[in-house]
């Protein structure tokens, strides 16, 4: 800090502030050199308070200020999320998006070792150039660089005298002085500022103009992106819990997968469009959704109401239940074509049919369910069969219907029988939010509803009813999700 920040603070507020962020750096800087979690010291945090410790101390006694408190409230486990970079070469990736706009900063780089990977590709793209995008070294001003060296490389390419200022100007500034930030703050070891080289891929759109904004969002975008790198963002925890949640900004939807279980699967069984559509839109927002275009549906319209459904339901994942007795690997082909995420065959088809029908979805990497419908035994079923399917579905006809529960004790025979496999089970066939509870707290990892939903005269209501059927399917009703890194 400099003599007048060294200053003693005027109230407590302040000087809880300027010890609670110097310790923190003190804390970051022991635990790369220590690699293992470490607690603050008054020492050290008088240090960068540029006091001495008498100093500090005499500070906190007349502010009432409790050191251990401070230092007990900062986290001790970054040792164990930074990098390694001991034995081999070091080498991390970051990648991070800024801003908005024409000037909106998206920036990947790479971060390591001079005598590794990441030196091999600093010292190539120096050497071999490409017309419209030459790299450059990102510099502060001009003859002043940051340590470690840093290469820009333009993403978009330079066509005019235009783009060249904007990549040589404001976005090369940006980077470097970014760079020379996290070496300064500690997030780049001090010690590492002469063994490591970066290489920053920079986006910079033609039509951006504002040169203040692309500064800006650049700056944010490159320091955001060596923290990361450091800290090996994201975790697999973080990847596993926010891919089926995620949504591209330029793609405009999300793609769900089926890994996490318990579903509402909606039957959409009335043929008649216009009013499927209006069912569609009546539905609750919830996570926990998903919708079979039935059979009927699909015998009048063809595969292609998939597609047409899309259009009021563009972010949910679809079931196209072919009932497939014949021709697998065919009707598959139809309905991926239609971009259905998941497909249903009918367990009475033939053997041969079936792993077929099964192969064909996992090649082309979509659900491939199997309907149990007048299946005899199940078990025997999905013995017979090489393949063995994602989903599998314990249904009763409508004309079987009773109110009664649907055999659940087969839920856990059939995992006991397969338990080297990875698959879902669903249930079906005159389900009501009662029976729903039991086949949940059985095992099933997807309700199969039809009628209660689509005949009802209120069909959110409905929805609902099953959505409150246990904790896990209350979780993502109507989410409101705000975007947090």
């Amino acid at each position: 800090m400099s003599e007048q920040e060294a200053k003693r603070p005027a109230t407590r507020e302040e000087l809880v502030k300027a010890v609670t962020d110097a310790a923190e750096k003190e804390a970051e800087t022991r635990n790369r050199l220590t690699r293992r979690p470490t607690k603050p010291t008054v020492s050290g945090t008088a240090a960068l308070l540029n006091i001495h410790r008498d100093t500090l101390y005499t500070w906190l006694k007349e502010f009432n200020v409790d050191f251990k408190e401070i230092a007990d409230a900062i986290p001790t486990a970054y040792a164990a999320e930074t990098v390694d970079t001991c034995g081999k070469p070091a080498y991390m990736i970051g990648e991070a998006l800024v801003g908005e706009g024409n000037e909106v900063a998206h920036i990947d780089l790479l971060i390591g070792d001079k005598n590794g990977p990441v030196g091999e590709a600093f010292a190539s793209g120096m050497s071999n150039l490409s017309v419209g995008h030459t790299p450059l070294l990102a510099v502060i001003r001009p003859n002043l660089p940051p340590k470690p060296h840093t290469l820009l490389v333009p993403k978009v390419t330079i066509k005019n005298t235009e783009d060249i200022g904007k990549i040589f100007g404001p976005a090369q500034a940006a980077v470097a002085k970014a760079v020379a930030d996290a070496v300064e703050e500690g997030i780049i070891p001090k010690e590492k500022a002469d063994e490591w080289v970066i290489i920053a891929s920079v986006f910079v759109h033609p039509q951006a103009t504002d040169f203040r904004k692309i500064y800006h969002y650049n700056y944010s975008a490159t320091k955001l992106a060596l923290k990361r790198a450091l800290a090996k963002y994201p975790t697999l925890e973080k990847i596993f819990y926010d891919k089926d949640r995620a949504k591209h900004p330029i793609m405009g939807f999300k793609v769900p997968r089926l890994w996490r279980p318990p579903y509402l699967q909606i039957s959409l069984d009335v043929p008649e469009l216009e009013r499927t559509k209006k069912i569609i839109s009546q539905l609750p927002g919830s996570d926990r959704i998903i919708l079979e275009v039935g059979t009927p549906l699909i015998k009048r319209y063809g595969t292609r109401i998939i597609n047409d459904l899309r259009q009021v339901a563009k972010d949910i994942f679809f079931v196209a239940d072919l009932k497939t007795l014949d021709v697998g690997k065919v009707e598959v082909d139809l309905a991926y074509e239609e971009t259905a995420d998941a497909v249903v065959a009918a367990g009475l088809a033939p053997a041969e049919t079936l792993d077929s029908f099964i192969n064909e979805a996992k090649r082309l990497a979509i659900y491939a369910a199997v309907d149990m419908l007048n299946v005899e035994d199940p078990i025997k079923k999905l013995k017979s069969i090489k393949e063995f399917p994602d989903i599998v579905i314990l249904h009763r006809g409508i004309d079987q219907e009773t109110g009664r529960s649907l055999g659940l004790e087969l839920i856990q025979q059939i995992r006991q029988t397969f338990s080297d496999k990875r698959f879902l089970i669903a249930v079906a066939g005159g389900i009501v939010p009662e029976t729903a509870k039991e086949a949940l707290s059985k095992g099933a990892n997807i309700i199969i509803v039809g009628r209660y939903v689509t005949q009802s005269k209120d069909v959110e209501r409905a929805v609902r009813d099953f959505l409150e059927s246990t904790p896990e399917m209350r979780e993502d009703i109507d989410l409101f999700r705000v975007h947090v890194e």
